[in-house]
């Protein structure tokens, strides 16, 4: 083997065998020896193994059907983007203010449509490649290793925690709708919270075995949608009708006395409001039930459904904040924000009919909601039962592992109902979900020119994302380490 045999097979190149080729030359014949080499691609260009494996899209729910189109995936974002975290946005700002308060929600509703745009340019950021899961995406841009570690355990409670929060928050709901029905009956053994749990999550459970893929869930998504968009606007006409109550204090000096108190308030309340949006880990879930074609890409559907959704959204946020706040001023409490003023005050000045029907809307919406966080986790783990087996998921299976599913978030509210008391702890955990990581997945992606302005606006949004999750959890220890926790364990109230 020559000099450049042994170089070559330095390279990656192989030596095959060496064959003998006889050439007539004239009388003479000379026998000459050539060696034939095949190539080995380096390792980061070989395929992934574990991407062969992976089963077809179309036996997985969230890509199983892709018939939806701009309407259902403004149904689905208004039902998932929408939720029982919007009641506490008042009490943010009890102790901003008017003016921050206003600007820091206007501040993360801008920051976080922008990253939701973000992710739907990602979605089909390679030609012939869609990337219909957030977890996809992180790997791509970040590694297998690295995006696994910042991406799954935020996803995990983001789509999980979801689903415990919506037990808790619906349960809660039917165990108030009971009493407001039934303040008068003669029942002696009435429903414990946790029973109320079991009720809401059976509903739940019985729904999501009627939907079998994410696209399935438009008339859901349409109905919760709906509700969440009712409630919403209902209680901001009922606190313009309400008598304000003459004791009011809109001066967040006069909330708390401390300089400490104040400071960790303050930090509360940006945590509410930056929380308060959400959905950003099903985004590109969504999209991935859109059709997507070489003159008409999905992104372009997504955008009109982004747009409109959020609009939607911006109507029912902003005219709860602040009339809310100018209705309740210091007088709202922290657990339960409006919901539970609703059930200690107002029920006493409003119909009947009307807070039962905000208490209906409310649960509805869960049911709801919890089928599009519900079918993330149901789709991973088809996958894995897809990968291993060979084959799609049958429905029998399909059923059990949402039943499954139902009965370990059940679980999980019962034996952890404080959860909603630390979900600023763990929710600043998630915050770069939200509005970081898109940033610094779209350079990694797209890898724009590092002196453009374009780079270095995403990189100062992605890291200033960090510093307010790190800000966040200290300041949501601190809360714990002031005020303490109650850890009711299996005693939900």
């Amino acid at each position: 083997m020559d000099t450049d045999m042994v170089d070559r097979c330095k390279e990656g190149e192989i030596v095959l065998e060496k064959r003998i080729h006889i050439i007539n030359n004239g009388d003479d014949i000379v026998c000459k020896t050539v060696p034939e080499y095949y190539f080995t691609p380096p390792e980061s260009e070989q395929p992934d193994r574990r991407a062969i494996n992976q089963p077809p899209e179309d036996w997985l729910p969230i890509t199983q059907s892709r018939k939806g189109n701009s309407w259902t995936a403004t149904f689905h974002l208004l039902s998932s983007g929408i939720g029982v975290q919007t009641l506490s946005l008042p009490f943010a700002f009890m102790y901003l203010g008017w003016f921050w308060g206003i600007l820091c929600l206007s501040l993360a509703f801008v920051w976080q449509l922008y990253t939701i745009l973000l992710l739907v340019d990602l979605h089909e950021s390679i030609s012939g490649t869609r990337y219909s899961r957030y977890l996809q995406l992180s790997v791509i841009a970040f590694g297998v290793k690295l995006g696994k570690v910042l991406a799954i355990f935020p996803l995990m409670y983001l789509s999980g925690g979801s689903c415990v929060m919506f037990i808790i928050t619906g349960g809660g709901t039917l165990k108030l709708f009971y009493q407001l029905l039934c303040e008068d009956c003669s029942s002696k053994n009435p429903l414990t919270t946790s029973q109320w749990f079991l009720v809401f999550i059976c509903l739940a459970t019985l729904v999501s075995m009627f939907c079998p893929n994410l696209h399935s869930v438009a008339l859901v998504s349409v109905l919760g949608a709906i509700m969440a968009v009712g409630y919403s606007t209902i209680l901001w006409v009922l606190f313009i009708n309400k008598e304000r109550v003459n004791d009011l204090v809109h001066d967040p000096s006069k909330v708390t006395e401390s300089k400490a108190d104040r400071i960790r308030n303050i930090m509360n309340a940006l945590g509410i409001i930056f929380l308060a949006f959400r959905g950003h880990n099903v985004v590109l879930e969504i999209q991935g039930t859109l059709p997507s074609a070489p003159h008409r890409s999905s992104s372009k559907l997504m955008r009109i459904s982004v747009v409109a959704s959020y609009l939607l959204i911006a109507m029912c946020f902003i005219p709860l904040t602040v009339v809310g706040y100018w209705a309740l001023g210091n007088k709202i409490r922290a657990n339960g924000g409006l919901l539970t003023a609703l059930s200690t005050t107002l029920h006493h000045h409003t119909s009947k009919l009307v807070v039962g029907l905000l208490y209906v809307q409310v649960v509805i919406s869960c049911v709801c909601a919890f089928q599009i966080y519900g079918m993330v986790v149901y789709d991973n783990l088809e996958r894995v039962y897809a990968s291993r087996k060979g084959h799609k998921c049958p429905k029998l299976t399909s059923i059990g592992i949402r039943i499954f599913f139902g009965g370990l978030t059940f679980f999980i509210a019962v034996a952890f109902p404080f959860l909603p008391s630390i979900g600023l702890l763990i929710g600043g955990i998630a915050l770069p979900v939200t509005y970081g990581y898109p940033c610094l997945m779209w350079i990694a992606i797209k890898k724009p020119p590092t002196i453009s302005a374009r780079w270095w606006f995403n990189l100062g949004l992605g890291c200033l994302s960090v510093g307010l999750s790190v800000l966040l959890v200290f300041c949501a220890v601190w809360n714990l380490a002031c005020r303490g926790l109650d850890a009711n364990f299996f005693h939900p109230r």
